[in-house]
């Protein structure tokens, strides 16, 4: 069986930048991390390697630096990895961003499954991987919590909804999304870090894809964030203390006579 698992290099939640005139974030000089639902992709791919036999592949499209997250998805299992970088990439959207990654994976040639994070923390679409299973034309099972079973060329598996579960079947090849109730990631080893260290990282241009430039980046991106700003907050507030009982009372006073101002109760 031959898994792809398509990851994001991510900034911590803490150290998130906006460049204000082009509308992007700012990856560069930032300390980022693997985005934390891919982690669950990961060790779902090597459950299944370990499982069914074959191999796991890791990919991501991103600054050079995005070799650290590569390297540390062979510490957790994987088999190798394949690094999508240059300038050309930088700003892309969803779109652009799934166009690529579908290339690549086109270019890999023949594979089973393609095992993805329902989201990543920093755009927080959850468009990325159903992209790449339209412009890949296969089946695609969003929010999967539970892979049950893979069989004659089929995978049986369960989706998390709002109001339940769902059971699917699909033919394979095909694309999951899967949610942190799947699993739950195991750490490096110590004989992944060593693979992992040792490993050799292809990198990848758009001329070994063979993709215009047009296509790529803010050029190839249909959307574009148009303003961004730092909300203002307007209002004030009131804090009300209560020690004992006396400043109890006159908090539930002030409380009462807020809401008769405000009109609150009809």
């Amino acid at each position: 069986m031959r898994i792809i698992i398509p990851i994001k290099q991510v900034p911590e939640t803490s150290n998130v930048r906006m460049d204000e005139s082009t509308g992007t974030m700012v990856r560069e000089g930032v300390e980022s991390i693997i985005n934390p639902l891919d982690l669950y992709a990961i060790e779902a791919g090597v459950q299944l390697k370990e499982e069914h036999g074959g191999s796991a592949t890791v990919l991501t499209m991103g600054p050079p630096s995005a070799e650290k997250a590569l390297r540390e998805a062979i510490a957790m299992g994987c088999d190798e990895a394949i690094l999508i970088t240059g300038k050309e990439f930088a700003g892309s959207d969803t779109w652009a961003t799934a166009y690529t990654l579908s290339s690549a994976i086109g270019k890999l040639g023949a594979y089973d499954i393609i095992l993805a994070g329902e989201r990543a923390t920093d755009g927080d679409t959850g468009q990325v991987g159903p992209e790449i299973s339209s412009f890949l034309d296969i089946p695609l099972a969003a929010y999967v919590s539970s892979i049950i079973e893979i069989t004659d060329g089929k995978a049986t598996v369960e989706r998390l909804l709002e109001d339940g579960y769902e059971t699917l079947r699909v033919e394979l090849p095909a694309l999951l999304t899967v949610v942190k109730e799947i699993n739950f990631p195991r750490l490096p080893t110590l004989g992944g870090k060593k693979k992992a260290k040792e490993a050799e990282i292809p990198v990848w241009s758009r001329g070994i894809l063979e993709i215009q430039e047009g296509e790529l980046g803010l050029k190839g991106s249909p959307t574009r964030v148009d303003k961004i700003f730092t909300p203002k907050v307007l209002r004030d507030g009131m804090m009300l203390k209560a020690h004992d009982e006396q400043s109890a009372q006159n908090a539930a006073k002030e409380i009462v006579k807020f809401i008769k101002e405000k009109n609150l109760l009809q």
